[in-house]
Protein backbone atom coordinates (compact mmCIF):
# COMPACT_ATOMS: atom_id res chain seq x y z
CA UNK A 1 0.00 0.00 0.00
CA UNK A 2 1.25 3.50 -1.01
CA UNK A 3 2.20 6.01 1.91
CA UNK A 4 0.45 9.19 1.27
CA UNK A 5 2.95 12.25 1.22
CA UNK A 6 3.67 14.84 3.56
CA UNK A 7 3.45 18.75 2.72
CA UNK A 8 7.07 19.11 3.94
CA UNK A 9 8.24 15.83 1.57
CA UNK A 10 5.98 17.69 -1.59
CA UNK A 11 7.47 20.70 -0.86
CA UNK A 12 11.34 19.17 -1.17
CA UNK A 13 10.07 17.04 -4.54
CA UNK A 14 8.23 20.70 -5.66
CA UNK A 15 11.42 23.03 -4.84
CA UNK A 16 14.64 22.01 -7.79
CA UNK A 17 15.64 20.01 -5.46
CA UNK A 18 18.16 16.89 -7.34
CA UNK A 19 16.98 13.57 -6.37
CA UNK A 20 19.56 10.05 -6.25
CA UNK A 21 17.97 7.09 -6.93
CA UNK A 22 19.09 3.82 -6.33
CA UNK A 23 18.09 0.78 -7.99
CA UNK A 24 19.96 -3.15 -7.80
CA UNK A 25 22.37 -4.20 -10.78
CA UNK A 26 21.57 -8.26 -11.86
CA UNK A 27 24.67 -9.04 -9.67
CA UNK A 28 22.56 -7.19 -6.26
CA UNK A 29 25.42 -4.19 -6.07
CA UNK A 30 23.98 -0.82 -5.94
CA UNK A 31 23.47 1.72 -8.85
CA UNK A 32 22.71 5.59 -8.40
CA UNK A 33 21.48 8.45 -10.75
CA UNK A 34 20.83 11.49 -10.47
CA UNK A 35 17.25 13.00 -11.53
CA UNK A 36 15.06 15.47 -11.65
CA UNK A 37 11.83 14.84 -9.92
CA UNK A 38 8.29 15.98 -9.88
CA UNK A 39 5.08 15.43 -8.47
CA UNK A 40 2.36 13.75 -10.44
CA UNK A 41 -1.25 12.65 -8.71
CA UNK A 42 0.52 12.81 -5.30
CA UNK A 43 3.62 10.23 -6.35
CA UNK A 44 7.11 11.10 -7.29
CA UNK A 45 7.50 10.38 -10.92
CA UNK A 46 11.05 11.13 -13.18
CA UNK A 47 11.72 10.50 -16.48
CA UNK A 48 14.29 8.42 -18.33
CA UNK A 49 15.41 7.04 -21.68
CA UNK A 50 14.44 3.44 -22.54
CA UNK A 51 18.04 2.49 -22.78
CA UNK A 52 19.21 4.03 -19.63
CA UNK A 53 20.47 1.08 -16.44
CA UNK A 54 18.11 2.24 -13.75
CA UNK A 55 15.57 1.40 -16.36
CA UNK A 56 16.85 -1.63 -17.09
CA UNK A 57 17.26 -2.41 -13.19
CA UNK A 58 13.92 -1.56 -12.54
CA UNK A 59 12.27 -3.36 -14.86
CA UNK A 60 13.92 -6.61 -13.86
CA UNK A 61 13.45 -5.25 -9.65
CA UNK A 62 11.17 -2.55 -9.24
CA UNK A 63 12.33 -1.67 -5.58
CA UNK A 64 13.70 1.57 -5.44
CA UNK A 65 15.44 4.32 -2.70
CA UNK A 66 15.05 7.92 -3.81
CA UNK A 67 16.89 10.09 -1.73
CA UNK A 68 16.29 14.01 -1.45
CA UNK A 69 18.07 16.51 -0.20
CA UNK A 70 17.52 20.35 -0.12
CA UNK A 71 19.39 22.82 -1.90
CA UNK A 72 18.73 25.77 0.04
CA UNK A 73 19.67 23.88 3.88
CA UNK A 74 21.04 19.96 3.12
CA UNK A 75 20.72 18.98 6.62
CA UNK A 76 16.85 18.61 5.50
CA UNK A 77 16.55 15.59 3.36
CA UNK A 78 14.02 12.84 2.67
CA UNK A 79 14.54 9.04 1.60
CA UNK A 80 11.50 7.68 -0.20
CA UNK A 81 11.48 3.66 -0.94
CA UNK A 82 9.27 1.77 -2.44
CA UNK A 83 8.58 -0.17 -5.54
CA UNK A 84 8.04 1.72 -9.15
CA UNK A 85 5.72 1.83 -12.39
CA UNK A 86 6.96 2.30 -15.28
CA UNK A 87 4.92 3.74 -18.60
CA UNK A 88 5.41 4.79 -22.02
CA UNK A 89 5.85 8.95 -22.33
CA UNK A 90 5.80 8.68 -26.46
CA UNK A 91 4.63 12.48 -25.96
CA UNK A 92 8.21 13.22 -23.99
CA UNK A 93 6.02 15.90 -22.30
CA UNK A 94 7.52 14.68 -18.71
CA UNK A 95 11.00 15.93 -19.65
CA UNK A 96 9.85 18.77 -20.83
CA UNK A 97 7.70 19.57 -17.65
CA UNK A 98 11.06 18.93 -15.47
CA UNK A 99 13.15 21.35 -17.69
CA UNK A 100 10.90 23.91 -17.09
CA UNK A 101 10.85 23.37 -13.80
CA UNK A 102 14.69 23.01 -13.06
CA UNK A 103 15.19 25.12 -15.99
CA UNK A 104 12.91 27.63 -16.79
CA UNK A 105 13.13 26.32 -20.63
CA UNK A 106 12.85 23.78 -23.09
CA UNK A 107 14.79 20.37 -22.85
CA UNK A 108 17.19 19.68 -25.64
CA UNK A 109 15.54 18.24 -28.72
CA UNK A 110 15.48 14.14 -28.90
CA UNK A 111 15.98 12.01 -32.08
CA UNK A 112 12.30 10.08 -33.05
CA UNK A 113 14.38 6.86 -32.50
CA UNK A 114 15.03 8.60 -28.40
CA UNK A 115 12.09 6.13 -26.05
CA UNK A 116 11.36 8.08 -23.00
CA UNK A 117 9.32 6.44 -20.29
CA UNK A 118 7.94 7.64 -16.48
CA UNK A 119 9.22 5.91 -13.53
CA UNK A 120 6.32 6.80 -11.03
CA UNK A 121 6.95 5.51 -7.29
CA UNK A 122 4.77 3.92 -4.99
CA UNK A 123 6.07 4.70 -1.55
CA UNK A 124 6.40 2.41 0.88
CA UNK A 125 8.75 3.62 3.32
CA UNK A 126 10.16 7.38 4.12
CA UNK A 127 12.94 8.11 6.10
CA UNK A 128 14.86 10.98 6.66
CA UNK A 129 14.21 13.92 9.01
CA UNK A 130 11.84 15.26 6.30
CA UNK A 131 8.89 12.97 6.43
Amino acid sequence: MALTLSDDVRALIDGKNFATVATLDPDGSPQTSVVWVGLDDGELVFSATEDRRKVRNLRRDPRISVSITDAENPYRHTQLRGRVTITPDPGKTLPKTLSHKYLAEDPPPEGADVQRVVVRLKTEKIAGNVK
